[in-house]
């Protein structure tokens, strides 16, 4: 699984988290830093991204507009980098059976 990572996440995180989800980028690598959440969410529709983000936003428009991309919504308040790839990487598994849950499209982590 590849994740986009929003722009309220570190770009960190693509490098610390690259052994469990290669081929992950962070908004601001493709120019979509400034962009709307639609069209972030069009993007990794089209090329195969899953959504990591904080931002209730992008849960809302996967019910609207239905899964893929799935979301992986992160429920922390202000937190360090290391807290949130420690929370990805605790909860890896889950993360990549989420691609394989049809009818399921947003994962809450908190």
């Amino acid at each position: 699984m590849k994740i986009l990572f929003d722009q309220n996440l570190s770009p960190k995180l693509v490098d610390r988290l690259q052994d469990l989800f290669p081929d992950s980028k962070h908004v601001s690598e493709v120019g979509l830093e400034s962009e709307s959440d639609f069209r972030v969410w069009d993007y990794a529709k089209e090329h195969g991204f899953s959504i990591a983000s904080k931002d209730s936003d992008l849960s809302e428009i996967g019910m609207v507009r239905g899964f893929p991309p799935r979301v992986i919504w992160i429920r922390r308040g202000n937190c360090s980098t290391a807290d949130i790839e420690q929370l990805l990487r605790e909860n890896s598994a889950n993360i990549l059976n989420l691609e394989e849950s049809a009818p399921f499209g947003i994962l809450l982590l908190s």
